[in-house]
């Protein structure tokens, strides 16, 4: 689609009032409920479909595929997708400098109308996308529910954002000039999106990208395509130009570094691991012939967080957040708790309700809506049991620990809790990135903070007491980018919580805040000095 057509494309869009997060799902109404079960029925119509790579709004062909399975049950496949490799490479850089030229042009107003067009699609099919999610990468109704709510919301509060940044202006007007602050758009951008959420976060860090007047090469996880083709599905709806976004799945190891070497791209957003993360980082860092500029990094790695636990907390409610903060979605969030760091004053008693709350989770298939679905893939959960295995040589075991077997063949783990644990074991350092707990005890609170910062990550922490001199001191010595007290540490809403993390967890974006679009912008300084006339003077 030609830049002319923009306008015809797009249906003219305004915020509606000030941004509001989308409201959760109540599945205890039946209809909902009746809702996901059609939605679960008529997308396994679709399991299998193939998708074509789509690069300056063309539908191409490699001679690989990628085939994406459900993990809940191997055998079925959800999607097939072509590989893009190193020969694709350059035709996505053209088509997307070519889109660049022209859609950077274009009014903060079409680019923010497209984002509310999409938004209001995928509110109207929240239940098909919900759906997907739950084949794709194995989450629950209430994880997809989640995922799709936190999508509408970037792409409403991004749309408003844009808005606001346009309308941006100096501190103050020099006497005699007029002054104005521009952010324009950096280039092209590689958005390299995780399996976690696969729709929130790859939808999100596509659309700061392009509402801001980027074009972007979109290369999502290989575990989680198939949301990503129905995204760019729901952009091309809502009229987006062609080469503005251009769906690129393929290896991380070709593809992917071949883009993020790339003298053209501009600047990358990735959310994954540390490994992947700091590779991405030092491969940008180095300079290529014919490239002009400093790449910019925009990371979102992994975290190792914590739940401490004071002596003065509410038993009840600090079981609760340790239990959704850790087993949620198997524990396959940057934010989950994987470190319980508990008074030792009510450890024992803390550590055997914690041990029958999780006796009553279920764990199967999340098209049931089980409580804990599968990990995402076989590498995962041989990880885990990895882990499981040195935890055991480290602490007590005293729940899960076992791998389950299904008729499907799913890759089911049990949630897992090993009480006992020094804070420098390996089970409390490293990111496990599954349903494996570590509760460790400490005898002060002061202590509890230290173990909590005694991490090389620094993303989300909780804190559960009564005593506000302890909430004072937390907040003031928790070294996280996201902290929440008397809460559990998952659940970040758009708005309401900034989400990015210190250290080795990222480079603290804050998605879903005020500052995020700044990222993908540069800030352009423009004065006029001002005719004798126009300033007002005689």
């Amino acid at each position: 689609m030609a830049i002319a057509g923009i306008a015809h494309a797009i249906k003219p869009r305004t915020p509606r009032g000030g941004f509001s997060n989308q409201p959760f799902t109540d599945f205890n109404d039946p209809e909902n409920a009746r809702a996901m079960r059609r939605a679960l029925d008529r997308v396994a119509a679709h399991l299998g479909s193939e998708y074509s790579l789509i690069i300056g709004g063309k539908r191409l062909k490699t001679a690989e595929r990628i085939r994406s399975i459900n993990p809940a049950r191997p055998a079925q496949i959800v999607g097939v997708h072509q590989n893009a490799g190193a020969a694709q490479v350059d035709a996505a850089m053209t088509a997307a400098l070519h889109a660049f030229d022209a859609w950077s042009r274009t009014t903060v107003e079409d680019r923010a109308s497209l984002l509310l067009g999409a938004a209001e699609t995928i509110r109207k099919r929240k239940f098909e996308f919900m759906a997907w999610l739950t084949y794709e990468v194995g989450k629950n109704w209430a994880e997809a529910d989640a995922d799709v709510g936190e999508t509408i919301d970037f792409l409403e509060f991004y749309a408003r954002e844009a808005l606001r940044l346009a309308a941006a202006a100096t501190p103050i007007q020099y006497p005699g000039e007029r002054n104005e602050l521009l952010y324009i758009p950096l280039g092209v951008g590689a958005v390299i999106s995780p399996w976690n959420f696969p729709f929130a976060i790859m939808a999100g860090m596509t659309a700061a990208a392009i509402v801001t007047g980027n074009s972007v090469i979109l290369k999502p996880s290989s575990d989680a395509p198939t949301i990503a083709a129905r995204f760019v599905e729901v952009l091309e709806e809502a009229g987006i130009p062609d080469g503005v976004v251009n769906f690129c799945p393929g290896s991380g190891a070709t593809f992917g570094n071949a883009i993020v070497e790339h003298p053209k791209t501009r600047f990358i957003a990735f959310t994954g691991s540390r490994s992947v993360g700091l590779e991405i980082h030092l491969r940008a860092a180095q300079h290529h012939p014919g490239q002009i500029w400093i790449k910019r990094t925009i990371l979102e790695m992994g975290g190792k967080d914590s739940i401490l636990v004071a002596a003065d907390a509410d038993l009840d409610a600090a079981v609760e957040g340790v239990v959704a903060s850790a087993f949620g979605f198997s524990g396959q969030k940057c934010s989950a708790c994987s470190r319980a760091i508990v008074d030792a004053s009510l450890y024992d008693v803390f550590v055997e309700r914690l041990r029958e709350r999780v006796a009553t989770l279920t764990v199967g298939d999340p098209a049931a809506n089980a409580d804990l679905g599968p990990v995402i893939n076989q590498a995962a959960l041989t990880s885990m049991l990895g882990y499981i295995e040195t935890g055991k040589k480290e602490g007590n075991l005293i729940a899960g620990g076992n791998a389950l077997e299904t008729k499907a063949g799913g890759y089911f783990i049990e949630p897992t809790i090993f009480s006992e644990i020094p804070p420098h074991a390996v089970v409390a350092q490293e990111e496990i990135f599954g349903p494996v707990l570590a509760v460790i005890k400490v005898a002060s609170f002061e202590e509890g903070l230290r173990v909590a910062n005694d991490t090389e990550y620094g993303l989300t922490g909780a804190v559960y007491t009564s005593d506000r001199a302890k909430i004072a001191a937390a907040r003031s010595a928790f070294h996280v980018g996201n902290l929440y007290f008397n809460r559990k540490c998952t659940g970040a809403m758009v708005g309401a919580h900034p989400f990015g993390g210190f250290n080795m967890s990222g480079t603290d974006s804050k998605a879903g805040g005020p500052d995020y679009l700044y990222l993908f912008t540069q800030a352009k300084s423009v004065a006029e000095k001002l005719t004798p006339v126009e300033s007002g003077t005689p």
